[in-house]
């Protein structure tokens, strides 16, 4: 393993610097009062639901190819990651590299455990609040009512996923998700933030893989805009029920958990911290 500590970059940090970081910053987490971290957890839902919102519209152009829907869509989603790195704001799924303060023996897992359990429910509830405003906005008529249909075909696909499949997306996903969160704790300036929330997005978005957060809002949207008749003519919507939303959630979830806190938290602990 290359020794970067002799020659630090001063615009960015190295990684075994990031790794203390990463711990410290858990610790922050933990020690919020839980009001504080539902309030920011409400505006990460809401913000990664506005990547969400804003990839379903350029999605419905019907007009792009298959890759540059997939390439516009990713990047136009990367908004969501963007706003909670810079603004400030607690996401589920970037939030399970706090494993890496717990390994560290700075908190209990209790602490952990209710700190991830606050920030899930905020993120719910910041995703439900936005569909709340999209459907009053009358948002599913955009691109005349192309948003509406996108909004129920992505959420068909997702709900009629199997819950294998769904995990190993989930995984998948969390995996480039939490090396966004993790790059972005190195970088120093708004530019180095929004560089490394660009292309894991754009990846996972372009390969389909399954993000709990953001299902959160495409799959309530999606049940919203079926209702109101807004799914395109001979779709497929037998899977989007409650059902099948409580399915893909409820394996994205997992999914996550194992992507960040296994594959990158306890990883780069293992490489950077154990010694420790």
């Amino acid at each position: 393993m290359q020794d970067n500590t002799a020659f630090p970059d001063p615009t960015a940090l190295t990684p075994q610097q990031i790794e203390t970081k990463a711990a410290e910053v858990g610790s922050v987490k933990v020690g919020m009062s839980p009001a504080k971290s539902f309030v920011l957890a409400v505006m990460a839902g809401f913000f990664v639901g506005v990547g969400a919102m804003f990839m379903t519209l350029v999605k419905s152009d019907a007009t792009l190819t298959l890759a540059a829907s997939s390439l516009l869509g990713g990047l136009s989603f990367s908004l969501g990651l963007f706003l909670v790195l810079v603004a400030g704001a607690e996401l589920f799924t970037g939030n399970s590299l706090m494993l890496i303060g717990r390994m560290h023996g700075r908190y209990a897992w209790g602490d952990l455990a209710k700190s991830w359990l606050v920030v899930y429910v905020g993120n719910l509830a910041g995703a439900l609040l936005l569909v709340a405003l999209l459907v009053g906005a009358g948002f599913a008529d955009m691109a005349g009512g192309g948003a509406g249909e996108t909004l129920v075909a992505v959420a068909a696909g997702k709900a009629g996923l199997s819950w294998r499949v769904a995990f190993f997306r989930g995984i998948l996903c969390n995996v480039l998700v939490c090396l966004a969160v993790w790059m972005g704790f190195g970088g120093k300036t708004v530019v180095d933030k929004l560089a490394v929330a660009i292309l894991p997005v754009m990846c996972f978005v372009a390969c389909g893989f399954e993000h709990c957060v953001a299902n959160m809002f495409f799959l309530s949207m999606g049940l919203v805009a079926n209702a109101l008749g807004y799914a395109a003519a001979g779709a497929d919507v037998s899977a989007l029920t409650a059902a099948g939303v409580l399915a893909n959630i409820s394996a994205a979830t997992l999914g996550s958990i194992v992507g960040g806190a296994v594959f990158v938290a306890l990883g780069y602990w293992f490489v950077y911290g154990r010694d420790e």
